[in-house]
């Protein structure tokens, strides 16, 4: 409908001025389906270039739109807004396209195939995901849910830094525990972890167990002198403890990548050449700098240090020139917003290695912080991580589907108040439980009936002319443009606000209509309408990452 209604107004502004090349017409859907189904603010644009009032050249483009049978009555609105009312057969479609594309209502081919990767989580693997991991892992699988439901050729990714001073704060922590020295111990290392997890992991290294992750399976020697040893197992036994919460989230990631393993490989030293060949490199004062200026950076920044030892970043410019070279056009990292300071340099690394990697590559989403509230107060600590909440602790405490909800839920540059008593109750006050209830009400109500559901794509839906019904009908046909917006924005929050619109329609429309009526036209044109409803329903929160329960 947006293209036929911008195709007609195209044909309307040419009786107006001579070129319409530069037109850009926009429709926006009114927030109450009172001013309409489509609103445009095309007599303002031209109103300058015309110099008339805008609403007499809003009169005018309606005097001059083509007739079109789709389109019940357009009128003028406010200081100018055209809006347009859709007939109500027009309305009726939208109902019967639900009901034939079922679970696939709402996508698209936008993406055309294209390979886009999409990084997130990528945490260190030295202890149980925090919150802020949790709301990575949300934020970025419903991000490639909606990719995909665009048709883009999603690969899911988690990068591991498991190189670096961390990684050694955590084979030093395993071994003191190794050796009973307690973490209030003077001679406990200064920048080790405390967690009970550390403990855990001296207790199977002794015990010389075996740990898998992904593709790797590590024997723990129990030699207390084998530093390398200890640190493979604690990085395997972390990265299997992290495996186990992400699948309690219903995470799951197509590659796994190992910073590791680019340095092994040599392709960190290769990387560094490049940029030392390209031209902007410098040394000062025995560390190597890339000239990052040349790249709008506000300063230059070290690559190799004094000492010796590459800094981050390094590894980060070599990581992405391997996603570039495995041919994702398209890449997002979804990160927390202490990433902020190295989008810059990376790009900057990118440019400078001048291998035809576009200015701006790639895409991130960054995350704010999350605050976990109970009764009012803030939760700070987890027992077994020793410092900070885990996500295990959120999905344990309220479930999977409320976890991925509320994380995903508002923008991610938002900082997020996750209010565990609010994610428990079984109230309106929950939007999860407020939507699942609204897909559960209708699945009753469909029980209850008992009919063909095949027989409803059929059905006359004539009957369908109530002001609930047709609030409720332009609710539904929203929903494929907001897929679209919210995957071109990368925005899945858009989803959930869309979903507690959807289902508030709903619910007003269940409060104030019988469904099994005595006539059964009007009855199969209401239980047409609710089964659209429930796949759109279902279709949004699947994009979440969260079920749609038949019952509550």
């Amino acid at each position: 409908m947006k293209d036929i209604i911008s195709d007609l107004l195209l044909q309307a502004a040419k009786t107006l001025v001579a070129d319409t090349a530069s037109i850009n017409i926009i429709l926006e859907r009114p927030k109450s389906a009172d001013h309409g189904d489509f609103s445009c603010n095309l007599a303002m644009i031209l109103a300058k270039p015309l110099r008339q009032n805008p609403r007499t050249i809003a009169e005018q483009l309606i005097q001059a739109l083509p007739k079109n049978t789709q389109i019940e009555k357009v009128e003028v609105a406010g200081a100018g807004f055209i809006n347009f009312y859709l007939a109500a057969n027009t309305k009726h479609d939208i109902v019967k396209d639900i009901l034939q594309a079922g679970e696939h209502y709402g996508h698209n081919q936008t993406g055309k195939g294209e390979k886009v990767q999409v990084e997130f989580v990528s945490a260190n693997p030295t202890g149980p995901l925090h919150v802020g991991h949790g709301r990575g892992a949300a934020v970025g699988d419903c991000l490639s849910r909606l990719l995909a439901a665009n048709g883009w050729d999603v690969t899911r990714e988690f990068y591991y830094n498991d190189a670096g001073a961390q990684i050694d704060n955590l084979t030093k922590s395993v071994l003191a525990r190794a050796q009973g020295i307690a973490t209030d111990d003077a001679s406990f290392p200064e920048n080790g972890y405390h967690g009970e997890y550390i403990a855990d992991i001296a207790k199977a290294y002794l015990a010389k167990e075996t740990v898998v992750a992904d593709d790797i399976k590590v024997t723990a020697s129990g030699d207390l002198a084998d530093l390398e040893s200890i640190r493979h197992f604690s990085v395997a036994y972390l990265r299997h403890e992290q495996d186990l919460d992400l699948r309690a989230f219903q995470i799951q990631f197509d590659v796994f990548s190992l910073e590791s393993a680019l340095y092994a490989s040599g392709k960190v030293e290769e990387t560094v050449q490049a940029l030392i060949k390209s031209g902007h490199t410098y040394e000062e004062e025995g560390a190597l700098w890339l000239r990052t200026t040349d790249f709008e950076d506000d300063k230059d920044r070290v690559m190799r240090k004094q000492e010796g030892g590459y800094t981050y970043f390094v590894p980060d410019v070599t990581y992405h020139l391997e996603k570039w070279n495995r041919g994702f056009t398209k890449v997002i990292n979804e990160q927390g917003a202490d990433h902020h300071s190295t989008i810059t340099r990376v790009r900057a690394g990118l440019q400078a290695l001048n291998v035809g990697i576009p200015k701006g590559w790639p895409d991130y989403v960054l995350h704010q912080m999350v605050t976990v509230m109970r009764g009012g107060e803030e939760v700070k600590l987890s027992k077994r991580a020793g410092s900070y909440v885990t996500l295990r602790d959120l999905i344990e405490e309220v479930g999977c589907d409320a976890t991925r909800y509320f994380l995903a839920a508002r923008r991610a540059d938002s900082q997020l108040a996750f209010d565990i008593d609010l994610a428990r109750a079984q109230t309106n006050d929950n939007p999860v439980y407020y939507i699942q209830y609204a897909h559960a009400r209708i699945c009753s109500v469909l029980a209850q009936w008992g009919g063909d559901a095949s027989s409803l794509t059929s059905a006359d839906l004539s009957a369908l002319t109530s002001p609930r019904e047709t609030s409720l009908m332009q609710k539904l046909s929203e929903f494929p443009d907001i897929v679209q917006n919210a995957a071109s924005d990368l925005a899945p929050h858009m989803i959930a606000n869309y979903l507690k619109e959807c289902a508030s329609e709903l619910h007003s429309y269940y409060n104030d209509t019988k469904f099994l009526v005595d006539d059964a036209s009007t009855k199969l044109a209401r239980m047409a309408l609710i089964t659209a409803t429930r796949h759109v329903l279902k279709n949004g929160l699947a994009l979440l990452g969260v079920s749609a329960p038949n019952q509550m």
